[in-house]
């Protein structure tokens, strides 16, 4: 009699670390093509937007970044709907592949000087797609993660997604160190800076190889019914309320994660005049330490819960984000660059980790990935990576080069308002849409 009931229920993961691998691994492809995009902003802003003035063309190109980044709400809303239909498998082999596309048109684009006006055009458009696919493809990750974790490990299982983009700042930024020491400053600047690109390129292969053993989850599987695009869309207007605070939380984790990696090489040399290694050798250090505090900051908020970490770093951030930046001007060198971004890392990772973990379990569960990924889209698209723009901007205007420090402290106080409206009371969220069998009382 036990088995008609047990050949229904759906097959359970074979390997999880085996999972992880395979899910995580397009985020390597993402954020190392943003990580190189920030890095060499300089480079690509004389290739594809040349200008007499050198903050007019670093403001071209980080405003080309923010307008890749203004796809992710798109993206999060059509591939959110088509993963929470079709599946988590199907769907982040699909995102992949747009990415892939993306990342392989701006590595081989050729520069104004050559094609004029077409090359920021070709550019924009890559980013374009690369903005569309990382839409969802965060939020993808994050609830097949958050869907094969094991009980009271949601936000250590899901801080692995953010943990595996410091696989590729690590890699980027070594790339970006040796490049640096065998080639001329002027040679990296005219076309090395392409060698990484082409580096990412040749990555994809085995990328999709991975992707296309991943399984798909058996949350999924156990679902009795699967909602159809329209019905997706009602659903996320309809939760509307999550979504926006979703979003106010998941603020503190962009901004300072594009400050810590994409803008720190910039900000070292161009503002801070410390040297190319210098910079790189920060935000390699950087990404180190974010790999080790990410899962730190998620299990430790699967054990005390996900507000007091929420609250506390998001309150540290608040009253040091300033005062730290302006210390680290005053007097410019890479020991005290490096000891303001290991305290923004740790802030970062912490937060991050614990982040990931309470999003997905306040988002409704027939359309996780949509919720999820609109929240944290409209974040990235918002804020996040704005924050260059902001931060160039911020100093071009005020002359303070510390005054970045103010966007940092607006996400950490949009950060303390949303999670305590989230979980006002004795911490337990009070907007919860859980579909794993598994309680979140005073997560």
């Amino acid at each position: 009699m036990a088995g008609p009931a047990a050949s229904t229920k759906p097959p359970a993961i074979k390997s999880r670390i085996g999972a992880i691998l395979r899910a995580t691994s397009g985020n390597f492809l993402e954020q190392f093509d943003f990580f190189l995009f920030g890095f060499y902003a300089a480079a690509i802003g004389k290739a594809f937007f040349p200008s007499s003035d050198e903050t007019a063309s670093l403001l071209n190109t980080f405003g080309v970044f923010w307008l890749g980044a203004l796809m992710r709400p798109v993206g999060a809303i059509v591939l959110g709907a088509y993963i929470d239909r079709i599946g988590r498998r199907q769907g982040l082999i699909v995102t992949l592949a747009i990415m892939a596309f993306g990342t392989v048109v701006i590595a081989f684009c050729p520069s104004y000087a050559t094609i004029g006006i077409a090359a920021p055009v070709i550019v924009l458009v890559g980013r374009l797609l690369q903005g569309f696919s990382a839409g969802v493809e965060l939020g993808g990750v994050s609830v097949y993660l958050s869907e094969i974790s094991t009980p009271g490990n949601r936000g250590f299982y899901t801080s692995f997604q953010s943990s595996s983009q410091q696989v590729a700042i690590f890699v980027a930024s070594i790339l970006g160190y040796i490049l640096s020491e065998v080639m001329p400053a002027d040679t990296v600047a005219a076309w090395g800076w392409r060698i990484p690109f082409f580096v990412g390129c040749l990555i994809i292969p085995l990328i999709f190889v991975l992707r296309r053993t991943l399984e798909e989850t058996p949350a999924f599987l156990a679902m009795k019914k699967h909602p159809t695009a329209s019905e997706v869309f009602a659903s996320a207007l309809a939760n509307w309320r999550i979504v926006i605070l979703g979003m106010m939380i998941a603020i503190l984790t962009t901004t300072t994660f594009y400050f810590v990696t994409v803008y720190t090489p910039t900000f070292g040399k161009t503002v801070l005049k410390l040297s190319t290694q210098d910079a790189l050798l920060v935000t390699l250090l950087v990404a180190v330490t974010n790999f080790f505090w990410n899962p730190i900051g998620g299990a430790l908020s699967d054990r005390i819960g996900r507000k007091p970490v929420l609250l506390t770093i998001a309150g540290l951030s608040l009253v040091t984000a300033y005062p730290a930046l302006h210390w680290l001007v005053a007097a410019p060198s890479f020991g005290k660059l490096l000891a303001v971004e290991m305290m923004f890392s740790f802030y970062f990772g912490v937060y991050s980790g614990t982040m990931l973990g309470a999003l997905v379990e306040i988002v409704p569960a027939d359309v996780r990935t949509t919720c999820f990924s609109l929240a944290f889209a409209l974040a990235a698209a918002l804020f996040g990576t704005f924050t260059p723009f902001a931060s160039t901007l911020l100093i071009e205007h005020t002359g303070d080069k510390a005054s970045p420090g103010f966007w940092l402290m607006l996400a950490a106080l949009l950060g303390i308002i949303a999670a305590s409206t989230v979980y006002r009371g004795g911490g337990k969220a009070v907007l919860t849409y859980d579909a794993v069998a598994e309680p979140v009382a005073g997560r």
